[in-house]
């Protein structure tokens, strides 16, 4: 990161965690750098907001974005904090609203939606932490049992009810058809690009393998998922990719020591 920042190098943009495998990335030790180069710093920190504990003044945040629709407002509707001091272009030209950054007449209901969200979401960080965390860790340890199976991003610092795990063999399109038929609501990738049947560029990025990249699975799980819905999920995620892999060429070649092609 300190390598990377040049003397004509204006923003800093980094998400804060990613919404595809979780991780948190150091905002503080990023923060600090641009700070200490004179460099704007920005996170989008979407994912992020009601999950983990923000704080732009102690962490040094300059700007931080931020989607209503993440945290059960509306959508539409998202926040922009600028540190003061910080000159950006307008947005929009020709009215005062929105402090001249974006002309044009405020969306109110949302907005006064957005505030009691974010209320909400930012309550009890720590204790829905404590619920989620526990019920995550048994899902990642309960799936990563069955064989060719690897979490994607960092064990610990990730999103409390984030979990992505890559399942050899198998194609993540049929894996998310028969959860969805046994009522498991999941993804394989970023809901941004849900309709694309290209491995993610997040899991090719780190490392995988296209076929690899292919079989994953991502779970994202709240303080209302039990404990009976975990034991179910890892009562139907094996038999769904038992099945997956019987029928699998991919998985047969791989079985006779055959190389992907």
């Amino acid at each position: 990161m300190r390598k990377a920042i040049r003397e004509d190098t204006a923003l800093v943009t980094i998400m804060y965690a990613n919404n595809e495998i979780g991780t948190i990335q150091p905002i503080d030790e990023i923060a600090a750098i641009c700070n200490e180069k004179k460099v704007i710093f920005h996170t989008d920190a979407v994912q992020a907001v009601g999950h983990v504990e923000i704080d732009v003044h102690k962490q040094g945040i300059d700007m931080l974005s931020l989607s209503g629709h993440k945290i059960h407002a509306q959508k539409g509707i998202g926040v922009l904090y600028i540190r003061k001091g910080i000159a950006i272009p307008n947005l929009i030209h020709g009215g005062g609203q929105e402090r001249g950054k974006r002309a044009g007449t405020e969306n109110v209901p949302a907005i006064v939606g957005l505030g009691v969200a974010i209320e909400a979401a930012t309550r009890n960080i720590a204790e829905k932490a404590a619920i989620i965390t526990p019920r995550r860790n048994r899902l990642i340890d309960g799936l990563l049992k069955l064989p060719y199976t690897r979490l994607n991003g960092d064990r610990d610092k990730r999103l409390p009810g984030n979990l992505n795990i890559s399942f050899e063999g198998i194609e993540g399109e049929s894996l998310l058809l028969m959860l969805d038929l046994n009522g498991i609501c999941a993804s394989s990738g970023s809901a941004c690009t849900s309709g694309s049947l290209d491995p993610s560029h997040v899991l090719l990025s780190i490392g995988l393998k296209h076929e690899i990249a292919h079989g994953s699975l991502r779970l994202s799980i709240e303080e209302d998922v039990t404990d009976e819905d975990v034991d179910y999920i890892l009562e139907v995620v094996p038999k769904v990719v038992e099945r997956l892999r019987e029928m699998s060429p991919v998985w047969e070649k791989m079985m006779k020591g055959e190389q992907y092609q």
